[in-house]
């Protein structure tokens, strides 16, 4: 805890600060999105396969990963990879050190083969399942993993009994790990995911919600928030928890510093000007969508009126000057005169 951080914890009498980033599954708020999405991976860390959880950034797909962790079965081997952008064979190498197998020493002709490390991993597996043991393999931010590095997670899934597949592979990543899974190299992969699960914000509700549940959590009060301080709040962040995380624990320092007993509107508009570099809010899909139709229509319209005025208050000399140039720019074949316009 930061010495600022301890200030504010002591003026508000918490035990702790409440809005860490760190993802603390005592914290975790089961929003009914979230209890959906954890009952997708206890589901696929016994069912066999992929499973599949994206999702944005901040929406708690780590917190859920951990949250994971401790309900999975005593029984239960589990490898977690958290930083996959590895080559097929770092992967590999990885994966043994999770499960702390041994597997030989570079030499000079350079590491073990793939084949080496899958070897390994097989007996392994096969062991494992004659103990009445299950293997679960975890991969965080899953989107950096590269197509030949997903293949040869699919190879690792080969290896089953007559009922049920020895290794369970669980993939949480951001929303590109879904694109690249329709790619047609991977649609083997595709095919074998058993569950997935896309983790979007809370809503506005749920946000009120959440920041109560961890001024709950570190022993504050839920009036510690003004209403309208809460209602801004959800529009800054769009919902996502790390977002209000941020956002909160900067107003909690504002109002420490500035000596009030309660986080204001105008205090959580200070922190995310201060979070944001002074953007107050984070657009809506639906408010870019607005935006543009609205650019779109005013220069449609500025065009419209353009072409108007040309035609009723030009020149009469300026009109004939566009009919010859149209003319020249076609078939060369006049077209038969028209009237002169009006005036």
């Amino acid at each position: 805890m930061t010495p600022m951080r301890a200030m504010y914890v002591n003026y508000f009498h918490l035990d702790e600060p409440p809005f860490s980033i760190a993802p603390n599954p005592h914290y975790l708020f089961m929003s009914a999105k979230h209890r959906e999405a954890l009952a997708h991976l206890v589901y696929g860390a016994s069912g066999g396969g992929f499973v599949l959880l994206t999702g944005e950034i901040g929406t708690g797909k780590t917190t859920l990963c951990r949250c994971l962790l401790e309900q999975l079965p005593e029984n239960c081997d589990v490898a977690v990879i958290f930083n996959p952008k590895l080559s097929a064979s770092e992967m590999l190498a990885a994966i043994c050190d999770e499960f702390e197998l041994v597997y030989p020493a570079a030499g000079s002709t350079g590491g073990p083969s793939i084949k080496t490390y899958v070897d390994i991993l097989n007996a392994y597996l096969l062991a494992r399942h004659a103990e009445g043991r299950t293997a679960v393999l975890i991969l965080d931010e899953a989107q950096n993993l590269t197509p030949d590095v997903l293949e040869q997670m699919r190879l690792l899934t080969n290896l089953e009994t007559n009922d049920e597949k020895l290794l369970q592979i669980v993939m949480i990543g951001q929303p590109e790990l879904r694109t690249m899974l329709e790619r047609p190299e991977l649609k083997q992969l595709a095919q074998r995911i058993t569950a997935r699960y896309h983790l979007e914000g809370l809503t506005r509700a749920e946000s009120h919600e959440y920041v109560l549940h961890r001024l709950r959590r570190a022993g504050g009060r839920d009036s510690l928030f003004q209403r309208g301080a809460l209602s801004l709040l959800y529009r800054l962040s769009g919902g996502v928890p790390r977002l209000i995380n941020v956002i909160c624990d900067r107003a909690l320092l504002g109002a420490y510093v500035q000596g009030e007993s309660a986080v204001t509107r105008r205090t959580v508009k200070k922190a995310a000007e201060e979070v944001f570099g002074r953007r107050e809010e984070r657009p809506t899909p639906t408010g870019r969508m607005v935006q543009r139709f609205a650019a779109a229509m005013t220069v449609l319209i500025g065009g419209i009126g353009l072409a108007a005025a040309i035609y009723f208050f030009a020149p009469a000399s300026l009109l004939e000057t566009l009919r010859l140039e149209d003319v020249v720019a076609g078939d060369g074949v006049p077209a038969e005169a028209d009237p002169a316009p009006l005036r």
